[in-house]
């Protein structure tokens, strides 16, 4: 597999990390697949994996527990960029998630940072809207059970 950089956006707070300890399962034009522990220790997610849905701008993760128990699959609404000349793929949270916990219930999060982040000039109302329709996609084939393919996709490589 070709050797590249994996960064990590975020608007809310403004930050750009590169991701050097996830270990890359996969990677082609339209996925990657990671495994990765927690950045900083948290007392409840040890580590996860997550697949890059570059097409559909969503980042879907699994986050599991110290103990190795699923607490929930999350969903990020993203956008990325590739640079050639630095071999490096940029992501970027567009801040508006979904959780999915094992029972079902779903839960939207953080739409209100779109907001704050519109006001404070740091995204444009076109990222805006990009980021309202992804997660309008994803809610949708939450709902209509279409989401098992994504899932799917990534218990694949568990």
């Amino acid at each position: 597999m070709k050797e590249f950089s994996l960064y990590r956006r975020r608007i809310i707070p403004n930050e750009c990390i590169l991701l050097k300890d996830d270990e890359i399962v996969s990677f082609d034009s339209e996925r990657l697949v990671t495994r990765w522990n927690t950045i900083r220790p948290k007392k409840d997610i040890h580590h996860g994996i997550s697949c890059f849905f570059l097409a559909e701008g969503l980042k879907v993760s699994k986050f599991y527990g110290h103990d190795g128990q699923l607490l929930y699959w999350y969903i990020d609404i993203i956008s990325h960029e590739w640079d050639e000349d630095t071999s490096s793929l940029y992501v970027t949270d567009l801040l508006a998630d979904v959780i999915i916990y094992p029972d079902g219930f779903v839960k939207v999060v953080d739409v209100e940072e779109l907001a704050e982040a519109l006001e404070k000039g740091d995204i444009t109302d076109a990222v805006l809207c990009d980021a309202l329709r992804k997660l309008n996609r994803i809610l949708t084939a939450i709902y209509s059970r279409e989401f098992k393919t994504l899932s799917d996709y990534l218990e694949s490589f568990e």
